[in-house]
């Protein structure tokens, strides 16, 4: 079995977010430092476990974004993938662009026919949970998304699939039998994540990564470029109650009747 663990780098919140009067701007640098986004370690952990449950399988790990993102890919060879691939942009906000992300993924791990690819369930930056979905539509394939269970069957025709149960809102889950190949995006909780282990680092080291220019996969998508930033526009004035909570629930009846919100 071969399986791709698509992983992002990040940085710290508190080392980019800066403020510009009354709001905040992100300014991320060459210099800024990077490290794996927390939800692709998860992701990463999964992978190497089903590794060590399926001996023949092998690992491994793409990232897209700026040099440093090179970090992630080097931790997830540390925690047991056996190769890395960095495809490297010319900044960090091309990462943060699932369509453009996707398409990089999509274009260099088609010709690699993967049986099964896995994502985290969202970065910690953007928050989206878009990656995974599109570059399943990209590769044609079947996925499942909010995964907290996975496990790998062999079929009776020599096929596999992989059985899921999904995180569903309210506490609900989905249970599913998908066939291979498939993408899952994997939520935490799933399982404990490993630290790297020194001989793995060293290892990742001595075999280096392999490193993609994006511009060399000839991607018709261009990220989308970053305007600006603003607080929202406020368009009408708020209004605090006063009084007593009996006082204020009376206030606030009047005030939806009056606008014909509560009859």
């Amino acid at each position: 079995m071969k399986i791709l663990v698509c992983v992002k780098a990040v940085p710290e919140p508190d080392d980019v977010i800066r403020f510009n009067g009354e709001f905040p701007e992100v300014h991320i640098g060459g210099a800024t430092s990077l490290r794996m986004n927390r939800f692709d370690e998860f992701a990463v952990e999964e992978a190497v476990r089903i590794k060590a449950a399926h001996p023949s399988t092998s690992v491994d790990v793409v990232g897209v974004g700026p040099a440093g993102a090179s970090k992630a890919v080097f931790r997830a060879v540390g925690m047991g993938a056996d190769a890395g691939f960095h495809i490297k942009t010319d900044n960090y906000a091309a990462s943060c662009d699932a369509a453009y992300v996707s398409a990089c993924i999509a274009r260099f791990a088609a010709p690699k026919s993967y049986d099964l690819v896995i994502t985290g369930i969202m970065s910690e930056d953007m928050m989206q949970m878009a990656t995974g979905p599109m570059l399943a539509e990209r590769l044609r394939l079947p996925w499942a998304t909010s995964v907290m269970i996975e496990n790998i069957r062999e079929e009776d025709n020599n096929g596999q699939s992989v059985y899921v149960e999904r995180e569903l809102e309210g506490g609900l889950r989905e249970m599913r039998l998908i066939p291979l190949p498939a993408l899952l995006t994997i939520q935490t909780g799933i399982n404990e994540p490993r630290y790297p282990s020194v001989s793995n680092l060293l290892r990742a080291r001595a075999a280096g990564l392999t490193t993609i220019a994006a511009g060399s996969l000839n991607i018709l998508e261009k990220p989308t470029p970053i305007a600006g930033y603003a607080l929202p526009e406020k368009t009408r004035q708020g209004r605090i109650l006063d009084g007593t909570p009996m006082e204020k629930a009376i206030q606030l009846l009047t005030i939806l009747r009056e606008r014909d919100l509560l009859k």
